[in-house]
């Protein structure tokens, strides 16, 4: 009558009784095997010495936890020099010796464990009819079973580190970039792990890494016939803290020619001038952005009437083949205005106008007053045209302010390098005319501008230059240094122009390892963090 079951409960298993409860289900089965084998002579009998009861937990049914109340049976061994005179039967499709869980019902629970953790698989799990305690989830996802099988080897791997703790402690993480998921996890950040695990591992062909000596060392110990490939992203950091180090040299100057700016701002024009100016944020920034896509069209259409095709010049300006024709097609770059729309503000707009020009500019009490006049808006309408109205009277009133609207302050430290790399036309004018007078008393470091931007374009493949020619022109300029760490390292980096890898993969690999570490609470150790990143991957 218990046939319909059979596919129900764990294989090996006969159903003999059910026994319902209102909060759980008893399932009385029993071996369907006759016989079974000594697990010290691997001799079979079929003499039952005596009969116990096992009880273990199944997967739920319908919300109820199942226990099922397995009729054991002990064999006598029939080989008479065998020290084993009787012997349990194994249920080896079903549970391990002496587990109280069926294995299919553990292997759902250290999931739990290894997907969302001790403490809140355990609350998981009690929703789902299978309760256990945070404790023994971690002990099972502990256990070596919890690490994945192995998988296909690896071809292209992505080293990186991971912190245990920043600045003191760190880990390495090993990424296969053509799958996309971690491989594996060492716990710290030695050259000697790393060539042991590649050692192990010899289908690795290319690796790509940062700029780490450790990391270097390490391939070229485990895997000297390996590819290195530089990450370009870091080549790019590197590159920002040269001309940064560079830029330091003329700090004098430049705070002197910010000082200068401050009390002779640029293009500050008349008041009535300044209200056409864009005021906001957003204003400016679909301003810049629109000058830096006009200038763009100008040169494309410069180099398309030279006879240059849409591809080389798509490459040259780091733009879309198909957006780069609409374009040239209409003669000019499309602004995306859209037509100004109907405000709460528009009726009021006469009493905000005057009240402002009486000295009020408290957009509290300017909307209190709007509102006694039936003004449906909230207060943040009025807050924003207040701000509007305020910064087009300090963009008017001879004070240097940024693109964003804020006031314009001399640069220091990075911002000095980043200004005098970032493209003029994009640049508010307080900080074109810094950068260019910097420029202009300093030419030794607008060489090494022009030779770093040249190393940029290259790195980032919006370059027909070759490395050579860019790195002894930069070996001219105050990058020389910069140029011989590059030297050392440069079949890594020519392999970085060439192939498609990068470290990316890696990066974002370690922002989850961070996240399950910290959802843990403390208790990830290196163990129980390798086994949940894995099974992640």
């Amino acid at each position: 009558m218990f046939e319909h079951l059979s596919s129900l409960i764990p294989a090996g298993l006969l159903v003999q009784q059910i026994l319902p409860s209102p909060d759980h289900l008893t399932i009385v089965v029993a071996p369907r095997e006759p016989c079974a084998t000594c697990p010290t002579c691997a001799m079979p009998s079929s003499h039952v010495h005596s009969r116990y009861d096992r009880l273990l937990h199944d997967l739920p049914w319908q919300g109820r936890q199942v226990l099922l109340r397995v009729r054991a049976r002990r064999f006598r061994c029939l080989v008479p020099a065998c020290p084993r005179l009787t012997f349990a039967e194994r249920l080896a499709d079903t549970a391990p010796a002496a587990a109280r869980r069926t294995e299919r019902l553990a292997d759902l629970q250290r999931h739990l464990c290894l997907v969302v953790g001790g403490e809140v698989g355990a609350r998981l799990a009690a929703r789902l009819a299978v309760p256990v305690s945070a404790d023994t989830l971690l002990r099972m996802a502990r256990r070596a079973g919890a690490i994945p099988q192995p998988r296909p080897p690896v071809r292209v791997l992505a080293v990186d580190e991971w912190a245990w703790r920043r600045g003191h402690r760190y880990g390495t993480v090993l990424v296969d970039l053509e799958r996309n998921r971690v491989v594996d996890l060492l716990p710290d950040r030695q050259a000697e792990s790393l060539a042991a695990w590649l050692k192990a591992n010899p289908s690795v062909a290319i690796i790509a890494r940062d700029r780490a000596g450790v990391f270097a060392d390490g391939i070229r110990q485990g895997a000297p016939g390996a590819i290195e490939v530089a990450d370009r992203w870091h080549l790019l950091r590197n590159l920002g803290d040269a001309v940064h180090a560079a830029a330091q040299h003329h700090h004098a100057a430049a705070r002197r020619i910010g000082k200068e700016i401050m009390a002779h701002p640029p293009h500050a024009g008349t008041p009535g001038e300044a209200t056409a100016e864009p005021t906001t944020a957003v204003q400016r920034r679909s301003s810049a952005s629109h000058a830096h896509r006009q200038a763009q069209f100008e040169e494309a259409a410069r180099l398309h009437a030279a006879g240059a095709s849409l591809s080389a010049i798509a490459r040259q300006l780091g733009l879309n083949r198909k957006t780069l024709r609409c374009w040239l097609q209409a003669g000019a770059v499309p602004t995306w205005h859209k037509p100004r729309r109907d405000s709460l503000l528009d009726p009021y707009r006469d009493h905000l106008e005057r009240r402002w020009s009486e000295g009020c500019h408290n957009a509290t009490r300017l909307w209190q007053e709007l509102v006694a006049l039936g003004f449906p808006g909230r207060l943040a309408i009025v807050s924003a045209w207040a701000t509007e109205r305020r910064r087009a009277v300090q963009n008017g009133s001879g004070m240097p302010v940024t693109a964003e609207g804020e006031p314009w302050r001399p640069p220091s430290g990075r911002r000095v390098a980043r200004l005098l790399m970032t493209d003029a036309r994009i640049l508010s004018p307080p900080d074109q005319a810094f950068a260019a007078q910097l420029l202009k008393e300093a030419p030794d470091l607008e060489s090494t501008v022009a030779a770093a931007k040249r190393l940029r374009a290259l790195l980032r493949r919006r370059s027909e230059e070759t490395l050579a020619d860019v790195l002894a022109a930069a070996e001219e300029t105050q990058l020389v240094g910069f140029v011989a760490v590059l030297r050392r390292d440069i079949s890594a980096v020519e392999a970085a122009l060439t192939l498609p890898w990068t470290t990316s993969p890696a990066e974002g690999q370690v922002n989850r390892i961070k996240m399950i570490k910290r959802t843990m609470y403390g208790r990830a150790g290196f163990e129980l963090l390798r086994a949940r990143v894995l099974h992640a991957a």
